[in-house]
């Protein structure tokens, strides 16, 4: 389930209708009940996936498609120096008022990860992408933006959905139309990403992969935990070690 949707609508990767669907559940975004339960649960899991792999303390991190900011204020926790970009304005204006609440220094902006790299190429430590990768019409061309945006020797982190019929079933059906744990229609069955197109995708745009790992999350004990089978949802740590295109 994406945090947010960070392309806009006059990009190449844009979906204006992703943009829409999540700007309209902002609101519900930090209730840890509700419609965005699932990112509450992965999210300890990733962080830590991330704060494993990367040095954080100190570090830049930009965080493509922060929805309401629940990747953002754990990485900040972890010591890093943050801006996350979201199109949808209503996540942007949720995830500044609850860092204020906590009193986090977190850059916001209502932008895409295009717009930064226009002007920030090459100067980000670390970049995230979770849960966004999906809702994309044209994710190659996001994931190039990322190269673009990490420094030489720098990381990037993405989360999304395997396409198989393991996934089908259990990410589309048995989420949304089965057991609501998100809303039917949040995922399209053709958007879903293969490790391997993942992969591909990274290699031409000046990244090697580093390491993938599954997230397996029950919600019958409200847990998740990282494992070696990338079928359903799962994590990739890249690293920008030539030039990105």
């Amino acid at each position: 389930m994406s945090a947010g949707a960070s392309q806009g609508a006059a990009s190449a990767t844009a979906d204006p209708a992703e943009v829409g669907k999540f700007h309209a559940l902002s609101h519900k975004f930090w209730d840890p009940h509700g419609e965005f339960r699932p990112l509450h649960i992965l999210n300890p899991v990733r962080a830590r996936f991330v704060e494993e792999r990367a040095k954080l303390r100190g570090a830049r991190v930009l965080d493509v498609g922060c929805g309401g900011g629940l990747l953002c204020e754990a990485l900040v926790h972890a010591g890093a120096q943050v801006t996350g970009v979201d199109l949808a304005e209503g996540m942007i204006e949720v995830a500044k008022l609850h860092a204020a609440e906590q009193s986090l220094t977190i850059d916001y902006r209502l932008a895409d990860a295009e717009s930064v790299a226009a002007t920030q190429a090459g100067t980000f430590d670390v970049v995230t992408c979770m849960e966004m990768l999906e809702h994309v019409p044209s994710p190659h061309v996001t994931v190039a933006t990322l190269a673009r945006l990490v420094r030489p020797g720098g990381s990037v982190f993405i989360s999304t959905i395997n396409r198989n019929l393991k996934s089908f079933l259990l990410a589309i059906v048995g989420a949304e139309y089965v057991m609501n744990l998100v809303p039917r229609g949040t995922h399209e069955y053709e958007r879903l990403i293969r490790p391997a197109e993942l992969a591909a995708w990274g290699r031409d745009a000046g990244l090697s992969l580093m390491d993938v790992a599954g997230l397996d999350f029950n919600p019958f004990t409200n847990t998740c935990r990282l494992t070696r089978d990338p079928s359903i949802n799962y994590l990739v740590h890249l690293e920008r070690t030539g030039a990105a295109s």
